[in-house]
């Protein structure tokens, strides 16, 4: 049964924007709301920067520190959802899939050598993130000295979700996968 050419165009809309969202800090797309399931079972929500998205794998890269919750929450349960949100495009993707965490590998290490010093500098503060301090340490100076705490995180969605808010009517639409099999797609009810 051929495809509604609507529904494929939003996929390759979505597409088009989260592929923006790592090439434009500007984007709205660029700074989308990760959640994780916490460790007490509640969920966990916050920004976070894309990094990369490869759209033939639909695998998403974000980083984070090793020693923060989130990295945490992924290592105990690698499910996560990703939400996006264009205001001015009354427009929002919700992702979920399976996020995996890599320290010491080859996706590292590009992660790495393609992160700017300001960016590594994150990775050096002390203490760890979300310690309980009585005032805020000053900013880290070396670069090179938060490699040990860097993280990648790639998430691979298996579903998406589209809704763009129109006064002649929203959109809804989702879109899932199995594998690499193309995706199974239908209009919802928004």
């Amino acid at each position: 049964m051929p495809q509604d050419p609507a529904l494929e165009e939003c996929l390759a809309e979505a597409f088009r924007r989260l592929a923006r969202g790592v090439a434009d800090r500007r984007a709205a797309f660029h700074t989308p709301t990760l959640a994780t399931i916490g460790t007490d079972g509640a969920p966990q929500a916050r920004t976070v920067v894309l990094r990369g998205f490869e759209a033939a794998s639909r695998t998403l890269r974000m980083h984070t520190d090793g020693r923060s919750a989130k990295a945490t929450e992924l290592a105990r349960d690698a499910r996560c959802a990703l939400h996006l949100y264009d205001a001015g495009a009354k427009l929002q993707l919700r992702l979920s899939g399976q996020a995996t965490l890599h320290a010491e590998d080859a996706v590292a290490e590009q992660g790495w050598a393609n992160s700017r010093d300001f960016s590594r500098m994150c990775y050096a503060i002390e203490p760890a993130p979300g310690t309980p301090i009585v005032t805020p340490p000053p900013a880290p100076r070396d670069a090179a000295a938060g490699r040990a705490a860097f993280r990648v995180i790639l998430l691979r969605f298996d579903r998406l979700e589209w809704l763009e808010l129109a006064a002649g009517g929203h959109r809804r639409a989702r879109f899932t996968w199995a594998g690499d099999a193309a995706p199974a797609m239908t209009w919802l009810v928004p």
